[in-house]
């Protein structure tokens, strides 16, 4: 399996389940299919941004919510198929099933900038805070999605 569906397993549980130390994580690494060594666990833990916390119930591992935002950024774009705007609308459209979570994505992360989107199976209309930002906001999204730029 390669890195990329290994750091996705591994923020899939650590987004579920509360992991006191790495042993721990590659138990759940392990039920998943993933085998790997104590020194490939701590580098991906390294580049995935992921913290330990302590709280009433203990330490525990975290994903950080920026590293949340660059582990998801190239899953969201996966879905995306095409990008076009007008003067005051975007439009995107995605794979099958995928607008909702594309939109869901979207409005979380930029908040100051999209007043909201409408998803339906596999279109999004993105509707801009305004008119005037729309061509920069389409720029915006079709280099993070599209592009990989962060």
């Amino acid at each position: 399996m390669t890195k990329k569906t290994r750091h996705f397993a591994i923020k899939e549980i650590l987004s579920t389940r509360q992991i006191a130390s790495q042993d721990e994580l590659r138990l759940e690494l392990r039920k998943k299919g993933f085998d790997v060594t104590q020194a490939t666990l701590s580098r991906d833990l390294k580049q995935l941004g992921v913290g330990r916390i302590s709280s009433d119930e203990g330490a525990h591992y975290t994903l950080q919510p920026e590293s949340e935002i660059q582990i998801l950024r190239p899953v969201v774009g996966a879905q995306v198929v095409s990008m076009t705007a007008n003067e005051s609308l975007i439009v995107i459209r995605t794979l099958p099933g995928c607008a909702n979570a594309v939109g869901e994505f979207l409005d979380a992360q930029h908040k100051g900038e999209i007043i909201g989107t409408i998803a339906g199976d596999n279109t999004l209309l993105v509707i801009p805070q305004s008119q005037s930002k729309t061509k920069r906001l389409m720029e915006l999204l079709r280099g993070q999605l599209i592009e990989g730029e962060q």
